[in-house]
């Protein structure tokens, strides 16, 4: 992903910030490597990193700080990693931006009906512009799932927006909900209450199958819901069951489980169900900003600065 992240512009602002004693490698390649990489104080990693488990470490004695150029760095740290004191950074909220512009898009559309006008024409309907059901922009009612960098940035954005906004998230304080103008609502009460669910919650342990067939039964009618999370926090046979009886629903799943879906499975031949080949998150120029953020860290770090993308121990069991 180095190419993609690095335009040839920023790759020759990296390389004036700091020596590049190694062209980029692949995890194998590294695990492969005989040998101490003597005097390495920063790694950069990006997708597909190598796990910096003790014996890469002591590979390592000089590494101060890793700058990841992707997203989630929970494959990568390890309790030897934090016991040596080593930084970590990473561009989570440069990829967030991404999934928020793609969110905000669907949820527009949604609010509109719009994916329920595209089923009806594909089916020879007829040429209308809504149902009996309410829809609109104005007036609406969004619902975020976790309030994470994507939700609140998700929340920020719907501001330009006629909307209220409803979040469930148990690990976000009233205040920071206040802030990004968020309600928090319990989980029945965002699927009951919301014309649009949009999920942004991690994959945990606690979360895996998280979001069953009786939240999606709750949604009024018309309503959407949106995944650009993770596939395995829905009950994915149950959200299926739902949207069969529930031809007004509709779901936009950019994440699935597996991914990409089983040849035979149901949410490839529902009408109400689109479903998009995990896009949301950076693709092609998007990837830029992913560089940039490193750049910009590195030069916060070089200064002795914060890190706009640091990420602590305590933080990792939350995270995705």
């Amino acid at each position: 992903m180095f190419p993609q992240a690095f335009s040839p512009a920023a790759q020759a602002a990296l390389a004036a910030r700091v020596e590049l004693v190694a062209p980029p490698l692949t995890a194998a390649a590294v695990e492969a490597a005989t040998g101490e990489f003597a005097g390495v104080e920063i790694v950069i990693s990006s997708w597909s990193p190598p796990v910096f488990h003790e014996a890469l470490l002591r590979r390592l004695p000089d590494l101060r700080a890793v700058f990841h150029a992707g997203g989630s760095v929970k494959s990568m740290v390890t309790d030897a990693l934090w016991r040596r004191g080593i930084r970590v950074t990473s561009a989570a909220q440069a990829n967030a931006i991404a999934v928020a512009d793609f969110t905000i898009s669907q949820t527009i559309f949604c609010l509109k009906h719009g994916w329920q006008r595209v089923a009806e024409m594909r089916a020879g309907g007829e040429f209308r512009r809504e149902d009996d059901a309410p829809c609109g922009v104005r007036g609406g009612v969004v619902g975020l799932l976790s309030l994470g960098h994507t939700g609140r940035l998700v929340a920020e954005r719907l501001r330009a927006l006629d909307v209220a906004v409803l979040g469930y998230d148990p690990y976000v304080a009233p205040e920071v909900a206040r802030q990004a103008n968020v309600r928090l609502a319990g989980l029945d009460e965002v699927f009951s209450a919301s014309d649009v669910v949009s999920c942004h919650t991690p994959l945990l342990a606690e979360t895996t199958g998280m979001l069953r067939g009786r939240h999606f039964a709750r949604l009024r009618r018309g309503a959407a819901f949106i995944n650009t999370a993770r596939g395995a926090v829905v009950n994915e046979p149950e959200l299926a069951e739902v949207l069969a009886r529930r031809p007004d629903l509709v779901a936009v799943l950019d994440v699935t489980w597996p991914e990409p879906p089983a040849r035979d499975s149901p949410l490839r031949r529902l009408a109400n169900v689109v479903l998009t080949p995990h896009i949301a998150g950076s693709i092609g120029r998007e990837y830029q900003r992913i560089g940039d953020m490193i750049l910009a860290d590195l030069d916060h770090y070089s200064r002795g600065e914060p890190l706009r993308g640091e990420v602590t121990p305590e933080q990792i069991p939350l995270i995705a």
